[in-house]
């Protein structure tokens, strides 16, 4: 048991937010000892010495409390929503306080995801873009979101399409070019059949590529490559964003359609994704793009590849996102009416 004036002592300097191993030093008493006693709740006890009693000061209230009933319904509808998407939430509804009280109330509701342990291998500016294809549900239909990520920014392409067919990769991979506004030294695809028809490596055969995608790349003046099964350290730098992807721009939100998809999209590429400073390279992918890697990539082809042998599809892809070097210009919003209606309008001046 601790005595009554040593649990004053520690009950008030715990309030003060004094270290353990400070109290340990002051009071002579073990850290194992001090943290015992608190996992007990000894320091909340009330306390009598001399006919005057202590009891548990009252707690003042946080600028996180008023918020935390929100906090806890949206982590109740999305689990895996971020601190900082809950952060951005908040602080629009006049959240003024800071990010550790929030990720150490999140962190008492909601277990913190354990850290990805994989090194990922760097390439030099403009060298690789990796590319997959990763798939959605909405409440329209399923989707395919083509995401190209340059290896040395990581800054970010990404469309959403109704197909995944080899026609939507040549009509991506050519707009995330347009996009950069150049062309990467190779490209880095997972077992795409679109690309590799068969990967006999691991048997000490050979990689047996799709002659369509090659004459496509030839095209454009990249290399194809592809990574080997199971192998995650060579293809992180866009598994990861599929992630991303997943938890910062789909989950927690709603879409009507897939122009409200590709709206919100494209501003979540410029205002977040690529505005962001990235954790393994502690930069903007911005930045680090305009600084690097734009002006190292190879130049654009005069015009898109026009395949001898697959017929062209008509398919409506999500409206375009802005070029790279476009991502600050401001959106318009148009309004459309239909012919009865500018009808009624002109008889009306009349």
């Amino acid at each position: 048991m601790i005595d009554p004036e040593r649990r004053v002592l520690l009950k008030h300097y715990l309030e003060e937010g004094v270290p353990v191993a400070v109290l340990a030093r002051r009071l002579k008493i073990g850290r194992r000892t001090i943290q015992r006693w608190i996992a007990k709740g000894e320091t909340d006890r009330d306390v009598d010495i001399a006919g005057v009693r202590y009891t548990s000061r009252p707690e003042r209230p946080g600028k996180l409390d008023p918020y935390k009933a929100l906090i806890e319904e949206r982590l109740n509808q999305y689990p895996e929503l971020t601190a900082v998407r809950l952060s951005a939430e908040i602080t629009a509804a006049g959240y003024t306080g800071g990010m550790s009280q929030l990720r150490a109330f999140v962190r008492q509701i909601r277990p913190t995801p354990l850290a990805d342990p994989v090194v990922r291998f760097e390439t030099p500016p403009a060298h690789q873009a990796q590319v997959d294809f990763a798939e959605f549900r909405f409440p329209w239909g399923k989707r395919y979101a083509l995401l190209v990520v340059l290896g040395y920014s990581r800054l970010l392409w990404l469309r959403f399409y109704e197909r995944q067919t080899i026609q939507t990769l040549f009509t991506g991979i050519e707009e995330s070019f347009r996009f950069f506004g150049g062309v990467p030294r190779e490209l880095l695809f997972d077992q795409m059949k679109a690309v590799i028809t068969r990967d006999e490596r691991a048997r000490g055969g050979r990689l047996v590529e799709n002659m369509e995608f090659l004459r496509f790349a030839s095209h454009w003046g990249f290399k194809a490559r592809a990574c080997r099964p199971y192998r995650a350290k060579t293809k992180g730098k866009v598994e990861r964003p599929i992630r991303y992807v997943r938890q910062s721009f789909v989950y927690g939100r709603e879409f009507v359609s897939d122009g409200d998809l590709g709206e919100q999209c494209s501003g979540w590429l410029s205002e977040v994704a690529n505005a962001r400073v990235h954790q393994t390279t502690k930069e903007l992918p911005t930045v680090r793009f305009e600084r690097d890697e734009r002006a190292l990539l190879r130049p654009l082809a005069e015009r898109s590849y026009k395949s001898l042998v697959l017929a062209p599809v008509a398919f409506a892809p999500v409206p375009p996102q802005k070029h790279a070097q476009d991502l600050s210009l401001p959106r318009i919003d148009v309004e459309q009416r239909s012919l009865t209606a500018y009808a009624r309008l002109v008889g009306s001046a009349r």
